[in-house]
């Protein structure tokens, strides 16, 4: 039964190594055949005792549950006690990226023949969701483990994976992946950074700008124009994995953002940049369907945050509310707070029921994008709201930084824009509605 995957972290020292040879063919058949019957035993979170118990979803199984401890007891120790002056300072430390990489935070879902730890996504939902529960903006390790290192995996060479996947999931090379441009966000095929062919080589030219992880990144997914003369813009996009120090590549300062202020985001630019065509990640011309073939893990990464962030703002303001008092009683007395309450925790719950839905079709078939659209678009707009209340129930205590509910109520405000507006996600949700199959 998988060695009882995460036995490892409760000693704080068992080796990536070790945790790797946890996660056999055999062991994983083994979980897959006993989780109906430990599922069938597992409260959902509207029946436990708070939204963030472990023990609760059918998702989950009794494996997934001591790795889930672990990682709380990391975020715990070496993320909320930092997560402050990681916000003044703008990035999160270095040395907590290589402790993640030791204890097995990173890497999840990336096969162990690729350098990965070789386990499902749910174990990196944990990681990511855990980070939220500490209430931290800045470690980027979603972006880093589930979204660029599964590029580098689905369409990298042999010797692209070697040279960064061990690293990455050992946390001494940080990855990040630079779509956005200043005129082209949501708008994929708008973008203007282009590369062109100069013998084997390719020269890219170009900026890109919101990069999360951008200013750390040894190593940068960049999307860009490789065939202007394409039938359509989709048709002439090509990936290259652009390496920190390469001549002519140059980081921008951090940007200053209204949230997430611990996480680094800068501008990246590229003036004559010499690619070997070993940079070239899949195919030439191919790299807009690898976007759109990794996106749905994306939204739905996402989404699973979102809701995440709003179990952890609603039991932040429960706690707040039965000890606040006001006209001679507690906050939490009053009906009006009850039934804030109340719609609150209906509406998360119903969000995390079709999350976790979504996590589990993920983890088996792969997520369809009208659902992971549907998802990111419902759970970021919910995050929001329940921020908006939950600031509400604070009072003026709820506007002071000091408390956490602020930070999370700013923080909330981009999740409905990046990772594709959530117009344009109701636009792909519209497509399968209207269109004559």
């Amino acid at each position: 039964m998988m060695q009882r995957t995460v036995a490892y972290l409760a000693r704080s020292s068992r080796p990536i190594a070790s945790l790797q040879s946890s996660f056999s063919t055999s062991t994983k058949v083994q979980t897959w055949q006993n989780q109906d019957e430990e599922a069938s035993k597992r409260p959902e979170p509207a029946q436990a005792g708070t939204l963030m118990d472990i023990g609760c979803r059918k998702i989950f199984t009794a494996d997934h549950d001591m790795y889930r401890e672990s990682v709380r007891k990391f975020c715990q120790e070496e993320v909320a006690p930092n997560s402050d002056r990681w916000e003044r300072q703008g990035y999160v430390d270095r040395s907590c990226w290589e402790k993640a990489g030791e204890m097995g935070l990173l890497g999840c879902n990336t096969p162990e023949a690729h350098g990965g730890i070789g386990a499902d996504i749910l174990h990196s939902a944990i990681v990511w969701e855990e980070i939220s529960y500490v209430n931290d903006s800045g470690c980027g390790f979603a972006l880093h483990t589930d979204i660029v290192m599964p590029y580098i995996s689905h369409y990298g060479t042999p010797e692209q994976i070697e040279k960064f996947l061990p690293a990455m999931t050992a946390g001494t090379k940080i990855g990040a992946i630079a779509m956005t441009e200043p005129a082209a966000g949501s708008d994929l095929q708008g973008m203007k950074t282009f590369a062109v062919k100069d013998g084997d080589d390719y020269i890219l030219n170009g900026s890109k700008v919101f990069i999360t992880n951008g200013w750390h990144a040894d190593v940068t997914v960049v999307c860009a124009i490789t065939n202007k003369a394409a039938k359509t813009p989709a048709h002439g996009i090509s990936l290259f994995l652009v390496e920190h120090g390469m001549p002519g590549y140059r980081k921008g300062n951090r940007l200053e953002k209204m949230g997430l202020k611990g996480q680094d985001t800068c501008e990246l630019f590229f003036e004559d940049v010499r690619l070997p065509a070993s940079a070239l990640l899949g195919k030439e011309n191919h790299g807009f369907f690898y976007l759109m073939n990794e996106l749905p893990q994306e939204r739905l990464l996402i989404a699973d945050i979102a809701v995440a962030s709003a179990e952890w703002m609603f039991e932040e303001t429960r706690n707040y509310v039965r000890d606040r008092k006001a006209f001679g009683k507690t906050i939490a007395s009053l009906q009006v707070t009850q039934h804030k309450l109340a719609e609150m925790k209906t509406s998360i719950c119903m969000a995390r029921a079709f999350t976790d839905n979504c996590m589990a079709i993920h983890n088996t078939t792969g997520l369809d994008s009208e659902s992971a659209s549907m998802a990111k678009y419902w759970c970021t707009d919910l995050q929001n709201k329940v921020a908006y209340d939950c600031v509400q129930l604070h009072g003026g205590w709820g506007y002071m930084w000091e408390y956490g509910i602020s930070k999370a109520y700013v923080n909330a405000r981009v999740q409905p824009i990046y990772g594709g507006a959530n117009e344009i996600m109701k636009e792909l949700i519209a497509r399968s509605i209207v269109s004559k199959k």
